[in-house]
């Protein structure tokens, strides 16, 4: 079986300060944990170098890894709005997100190629598609550029924004955008509710930079549905043929977020449900 790595996204913790959600991942029995900027807080678009290299320094003395950055300020600044200045504060977004993933020694950064339309955000309007595509390629095109100086790959997530629908779809994106620095973070259960991510993983291929573990219901159709890792409708044993087949080997992570009580339930659970995914542990 292929060995990944165990990773968990922050935003599955309910802690204050980035210190003990890495000391409460560490205790778990995590590897690693993907990190995210955030509007506000330690870890935003005004941190500083100095302030960077504390939480990487952190991390190190905790002996837990940093290996990708995050953000959910793509549903608020989108790369294919109709307005300019919207797409300017989102390229600025991921230029700001590479540069930290730099000094955190991070080699991937988490990113949405924009939206057409998003049920839960209807705020963004909705985008015509062949605009969303071309301001899409031609902002990662540009962008990539920064990620190549830097080392640190762009991971574009395939999410809620009916916008890249299906695995060809998103690889013909990625090859469109043309560079090496530029690849797919996949989400496993995201596809769940119109295909298979087996048959996307075997597709992306290569191009897969890095992996987010979800799960998933189809009887319930909506946001309602991501559920407990090995309770929804992903077929897991498909999934790790499907890496190992592609020869992936790098980090898979847990995006789950909090309970609204008893969370220690729900980080126990994740945990020990990666490990049965993994192979590490019987159930």
């Amino acid at each position: 079986m292929t060995i990944l790595k165990k990773g968990i996204s922050t935003w599955a913790f309910t802690e204050k300060s980035i210190a003990e959600k890495l000391a409460h991942a560490k205790k778990l029995g995590f590897e690693g944990m993907e990190l995210a900027i955030e509007k506000t807080g330690e870890l935003s678009l005004t941190t500083e170098k100095s302030d960077l290299l504390k939480i990487k320094k952190t991390a190190a003395d905790i002996g837990i890894e940093l290996y990708s950055l995050a953000t959910g300020l793509y549903w608020v600044h989108s790369l294919t709005s109709d307005d300019e200045s919207e797409r300017k504060i989102a390229y600025d977004i991921v230029v700001k997100q590479l540069e930290c993933a730099s000094e955190l020694e991070c080699d991937t950064i988490l990113v949405l190629p924009g939206a057409i339309g998003v049920d839960f955000a209807p705020e963004l309007g909705v985008i015509d598609y062949a605009d969303a595509y071309s301001r899409g390629i031609d902002a990662l095109s540009r962008v990539s550029k920064r990620a190549e100086q830097l080392g640190v790959y762009i991971g574009v997530e395939n999410v809620w924004n009916k916008f890249l629908l299906t695995p060809t779809d998103m690889a013909t994106f990625i090859d469109k955008v043309g560079s090496d620095y530029v690849g797919a973070y996949f989400d496993v259960g995201n596809v769940l509710a119109t295909g298979y991510p087996e048959h996307w993983i075997k597709i992306l291929g290569n191009r897969i930079k890095k992996v987010h573990f979800k799960d998933y219901k189809y009887a319930v159709g909506s946001l309602a549905g991501f559920c407990d890792l090995l309770a929804g409708d992903v077929n897991y044993s498909a999934v790790m043929s499907a890496l190992c087949d592609i020869g992936y080997d790098g980090w898979v992570s847990a995006e789950i977020f909090p309970y609204k009580t008893h969370n220690e339930v729900m980080l126990a659970h994740t945990s020990h449900a990666m490990d049965v995914i993994l192979g590490r542990q019987k159930i």
